[in-house]
Order: C-alpha cells, then sequence, then structure tokens
C-alpha cells in the first residue's frame, strides 16, 4: 500500500504555506522528511491525511477508501498534540475511545502496564520524556482500526536525541506501516536517512524495514 503525494502544495491567507512537495510513503518503509520549522511542514502532514484539500496537487492511495480512515497525524502542534496539563491516564483513555478500544480506568491500565507506563499513569503530560510522549503517542494513534500509516509530526521539536523518535518510526514500519517522520529541527546531516525535503519533487525512495518474504522459496 502506498500513499502518493504530487506536487502539493498549500497557500493560506498570508501567503503560500507548502511550497510543491512530493514523496511516497509506503507500508513497511520509514519516510523522513525535512523542512523549515513552521506551519509548512505540520501542512503537509495534514494533506497526507486527507485532512486539509492542497491548493495544487494531489495525495492519492492505491488502499481505497478515506485517507482519514487510513492515515494518522501523530502530536502535530495544535492539531492532535495532547493537553500538556491532563494526566498520562486520562490522555490514553482519550485516545483508546477514539480508536474505539475499551477505554474503561482498568483498560487503560492494562494498556499502560503491557507498554511499560504504569509508572506514570497519574504525571502531567507536560512532564513525560520525549522518547516516551513520542512512543506512547505512536502506540495509541497505531489502535486505531484500519490505519495504515503514521505521521509524526515533529518529534524532534522535544529532544535533539534523533535515536528517541527514530527508533518508534522504524518499529512500526517493521510491523508493516507505512511511517512518515515530518522533522524540522534537526540537521540534515543529522537524520539518519537522507530525507524527502519540503519544496522538492526529487525525493529518496522510502526506506523498507519490513523485509518480503516473496520469493523466498524460489530455487
Amino acid at each position: 500500500m502506498q500513499v502518493r503525494a504530487d506536487r502539493v502544495s498549500l497557500t493560506g491567507a498570508h501567503g503560500i504555506l507548502l511550497p510543491p512537495t512530493s514523496l511516497t510513503a509506503e507500508e513497511g518503509c520509514v519516510t523522513l522528511v525535512h523542512g523549515e520549522p513552521g506551519v509548512g511542514v505540520t501542512a503537509l502532514g495534514l494533506a497526507l491525511a486527507g485532512r486539509v484539500k492542497p491548493t495544487t496537487g494531489t495525495v492519492t492511495t492505491d488502499a481505497g477508501g478515506d485517507l482519514r480512515d487510513l492515515v494518522a497525524v501523530v502530536d502535530a502542534r495544535e492539531v492532535s498534540e495532547p493537553d500538556e496539563a491532563l494526566t498520562l491516564r486520562v490522555v490514553a483513555g482519550e485516545e483508546l475511545a477514539l480508536a474505539h478500544r475499551p477505554a474503561g480506568k482498568e483498560d487503560v491500565a492494562r494498556w499502560l502496564a503491557a507498554h511499560d507506563a504504569a509508572p506514570f499513569a497519574n504525571s502531567r503530560f507536560e512532564n513525560l520524556e520525549p522518547a516516551l510522549r513520542t512512543r506512547l503517542l505512536a502506540a495509541l494513534a497505531a489502535e486505531r482500526r484500519g490505519i495504515r500509516v503514521l505521521v509524526l509530526v515533529t518529534p524532534d521539536r522535544h529532544t535533539s536525541d534523533v535515536e528517541s523518535w527514530a527508533s518508534v518510526a522504524r518499529e512500526h514500519a517493521e510491523r508493516g506501516l507505512a511511517v512518515v517522520v515530518l522533522a524540522a529541527t534537526t540537521p540534515v546531516s543529522a537524520l539518519p536517512y537522507p530525507p524527502a525535503l519540503i519544496g522538492s519533487a526529487d525525493q529518496p525512495e522510502p526506506v523498507r524495514l519490513l523485509v518480503s518474504t516473496e520469493g523466498d522459496d524460489e530455487a
């Protein structure tokens, strides 16, 4: 399954939010994207998820159905980031309910325990370590039925530790999801893979992490 953005641009009331950008997200792969900090990076994530209509260009998928049912936008500032004043227990409960998963008090406790986060249940979300924040929000988004693409929006705004969010991206790609990471504050030279660049149509291929077994039995 692929999601393709073909020269997608977005223009707002005060000018260009996102210059024409192309990229591909593919199941079992990580697509790393780099752009300057600002609204353009988030705008691309929302376009990939079908939550805003591009001014020019198209976003398509070969999976059929509505992009909004296939793509989860994770931790986008002022869009899908949690209320920082809430406890982790409350945030997890809200996300599980959104995913139409059991979300009672005991259900949330079990989920947090299964994800090694039980000791932080009553911690304010703003006090979570960045690595834990990104890991849990990605896992909660992946709980949603039908989700096949995760878009992690600027996890690097919380930390300079690249591996803390790169490992989350790899984990979900290895499980078969398509993962797009939108980075803004990390220098290109410090990124783990060659990134697609905001404003470019000539982009590297997604990095495959789920190895296909097709043809293994062929002599």
